[in-house]
């Protein structure tokens, strides 16, 4: 089977994560691809694929003889979906040979246009995959499990020597819990690869540091008719708080290395209010400078309206996996040998996010991300290419290689 063939199979078995859930897997229809996925492994020879209680996928591929020694490498990517746009049938769609222009999903009335997406031109005279337009079409991450395992089918056809492989498919990296049962001693690799980012060639080794902040505050809510003096509205006070933090360091107007502070829910009344942020920099010490940022602002809202008022706490979500993969150059240097080896030149792109590889280096899995060919994840307007995931397995092929020399 090809790359693309197996997409379209993986993704019309709807696997959205579910962020409300208290249980791992978050939602048990991320076991119905697993299953199938076990399934599929044995049938390509690998023998010991098997799916844990969390709805983790592993299986082994050994050295072929003479190479047990060489380093052993795995490849990962994640099985769930965001729940966004999600809530009913996929429905994929070719289009073969695409003039690079507008493209009307379906009857959704929806359109992948050139001036909000200015990478479709270049796509020109491909075969685009995308949705009808109503959901998400989940490349993001069937393409990597679909490219998986069409480099594992490869491998096979072709007599490919290769030094031990692991591969693991994992349940809800969409809500940042991707990695909360994953068995790195089971896995058995010294390094791995997710293979979750977007345009085919792509090499990410540095994350987001990232933190969330969650700001409480408390009123003085009296009768309006006899407030003077004695009133403190929440909801204003907490307006207030946010006005205190750099206006262009939004997400909306910061791009490459820029961090940012991002409000992402809110609500308030004049007895109290609440504000969630996230707080992201690449750079650790401007990172730090952001927490400072907020505990100075909450510092002068509590002298202006007395101690107590505004309750700041931050937690640390992940932190930028270049800590650890710059110590390890082999495991960037053979990806880069790998994308030249397949006829591109390696697009080295910073996250402006977190993946389970980011968490994984931290727990001595160092673990960089490729990219599947895909474009405009996470709603409806996503699309990917079948040259694009034909390239993606090309270069996982290389990237084999390239560790059984």
């Amino acid at each position: 089977m090809k790359a693309y063939e197996r997409l379209l199979k993986y993704v019309v078995v709807r696997t959205p994560s579910d962020e409300n859930s208290d249980t791992h897997p978050s939602s048990q229809c991320q076991f119905d691809l697993g299953n199938m996925l076990v399934e599929e492994l044995h049938e390509l020879g690998v023998s010991d694929a098997a799916i844990d209680e969390h709805c983790y996928v592993y299986g082994h591929i050994p050295a072929t003889p003479g190479l047990e020694n060489k380093t052993p490498i795995g490849f990962i990517a994640h099985m769930d979906t965001v729940s966004d746009f999600c809530d009913h049938d996929i429905k994929p769609v070719i289009h073969e040979n695409y003039d690079g222009g507008s493209l009307a999903l379906g009857d959704s009335g929806r359109s992948l246009e050139p001036s909000v997406f200015p990478h479709l031109p270049s796509l020109k005279g491909r075969t685009l995959i995308t949705s009808d337009g109503t959901t998400v079409l989940g490349a993001d991450d069937k393409a990597g499990i679909a490219e998986i395992m069409t480099a594992i089918q490869e491998l096979s056809e072709k007599n490919i020597p290769h030094g031990p492989l692991s591969i693991a498919f994992t349940p809800d990296e969409e809500i940042g819990s991707g990695t909360y049962a994953f068995d790195v001693e089971r896995f058995g690799a010294k390094y791995a690869y997710t293979l979750d980012g977007d345009q085919e060639g792509e090499l990410q080794y540095e994350t987001f540091n990232a933190a969330m902040a969650t700001v409480e505050f408390k009123g003085e809510s009296v009768h309006p008719g006899s407030a003077k003096d004695i009133m403190i509205n929440a909801a204003l006070v907490a307006m207030e708080f946010d006005s205190l933090l750099p206006a262009a360091e939004r997400p909306e107007r910061t791009e490459n290395h820029e961090g940012f502070y991002h409000l992402i829910h809110s609500t308030g009344s004049v007895g109290e209010a609440k504000l969630t942020y996230i707080l992201r920099d690449h750079d650790s010490r401007a990172f730090q400078d952001r927490h400072r940022v907020m505990e100075q602002a909450a510092k002068f809202l509590n002298e202006k309206y007395g101690e107590g008022r505004v309750k700041l706490t931050i937690k640390e979500q992940y932190k930028n996996m270049s800590e650890v993969i710059e110590k390890y150059p082999e495991v960037t240097e053979k990806a880069k040998a790998a994308i030249r080896d397949a006829g591109m030149e390696p697009a080295i792109i910073p996250v402006r996010g977190g993946t389970d590889g980011a968490q994984l280096s931290f727990m001595g899995l160092p673990c960089p991300n490729l990219g599947t060919g895909g474009h405009a994840y996470h709603g409806p307007f996503e699309h990917i290419t079948v040259e694009g995931m034909d390239k993606s397995v090309e270069i996982l092929v290389a990237l084999i290689k390239e560790f059984a020399k």
